[in-house]
């Protein structure tokens, strides 16, 4: 959108901010022909202060004002005069992306040289805006409905465990306690039997508790490790800067398992963000075979000794998928980046 949008317009240069609806906080959904000053991850922080995200946040951006704005991520190399690196770009229009009343995010749209936007050109980026905003807001209820589904999903398993498996269990461990008290005098092997098969019973029923309670406790924290990885992502490149990208296919896993492999997945981009001087990262969760394979790969430094199993959290990822039942391995080349992957055996990879 972004390519044709500056080409029609005759600009060069846009990107776009949208507003994480967890954190609140600005993170570059997409960009297109950054300058170089720009493309250094450190630039295009959410959490550092600029002039537009800030009109925004004061609600003085709306579809009826759009304006130039002087960008104050710019404006250091732009007094310094690092042409080289700004491209010549200085000023660019802000257009803020709603839904309805929902405030979602902004779109700049630069050129090297500047000129004033004519009525024509306003109520087409008005237009753009608008489906833009119509875009995002449906991806946002598609994720939400995949957590509300998942939950439902979760509430009606442990209500079938409760009514048929638990209270069955419950019935024959009842039978066989009653029968058990009237084999005083059958032979010790009769009763050795029944005895075992009570504890089986017992046993049965307490993991039955033990499952409702875990797809009970799962359904508050909702989020399908999908779209965790997206919100994780998000908050990484709302932080750093560096772009996160996530390609994650539906798989139901063990709730254990998605917390370790959740836990990996941040160990790793902290890793991304301390040592591989990376521009961009990428997230994918999908299947291999039977099995089921989380990566993460950055495009920076890379290291000479990738898999040597010491520093940088190597040693608690390691931990945290042998825990999930899978095995971790990194590689990588100087240079060539370092990627990260976690493979879970089959039994793990099925729901």
């Amino acid at each position: 959108m972004l390519s044709i949008v500056t080409e029609a317009l005759r600009l060069r240069t846009g990107w776009i901010w949208l507003v994480d609806p967890h954190t609140r906080s600005f993170y570059v959904a997409a960009s297109h022909n950054l300058p170089p000053y720009l493309r250094e991850p450190v630039r295009m922080s959410g959490g550092s202060w600029c002039q537009c995200t800030q009109a925004f946040r004061d609600g003085q951006l709306a579809a009826r004002n759009v304006d130039v704005i002087e960008c104050s991520r710019l404006a250091p190399a732009v007094a310094y005069k690092l042409t080289r690196l700004t491209g010549g770009l200085r000023y660019h229009a802000s257009v803020p992306l709603y839904f309805r009343d929902r405030p979602l995010g902004i779109m700049n749209l630069t050129g090297p040289r500047w000129r004033k936007l004519t009525g024509p050109e306003l109520r087409l980026l008005a237009s753009i805006a608008l489906q833009a905003g119509a875009t995002v807001e449906r991806m946002r209820l598609t994720a939400e409905g995949a957590r509300l589904a998942r939950v439902e999903e979760r509430t009606k398993l442990a209500r079938e465990i409760h009514d048929t498996l638990a209270q069955r269990l419950t019935a024959i461990a009842l039978q066989l306690e009653s029968g058990l008290k009237h084999l005083e005098r059958a032979d010790g092997r009769a009763q050795a039997d029944i005895a075992r098969a009570l504890d089986m019973a017992r046993e049965g029923v307490d993991e039955a508790r033990r499952s409702m309670q875990s797809l009970r406790g799962a359904a508050p924290v909702g989020d399908p490790l999908p779209q965790a990885l997206e919100a994780l992502a998000r908050a990484f490149t709302s932080r750093t800067g560096i772009q996160a990208h996530v390609d994650a296919a539906q798989i139901e896993l063990p709730l254990s398992v998605e917390s370790e492999l959740l836990a990996i997945a941040r160990e790793a981009l902290n890793n991304v963000d301390k040592h591989a001087r990376a521009t961009a990262v990428t997230l994918r969760l999908g299947r291999r075979g039977r099995a089921v394979e989380l990566a993460i790969e950055d495009n920076g430094a890379g290291f000479a000794r990738a898999d040597d199993g010491r520093g940088q959290g190597i040693v608690g990822m390691r931990e945290r998928a042998q825990l999930a039942g899978g095995a971790l391995r990194i590689s990588g080349a100087r240079g060539r980046g370092t990627k990260v992957v976690v493979a879970l055996a089959a039994r793990n990879g099925s729901a």
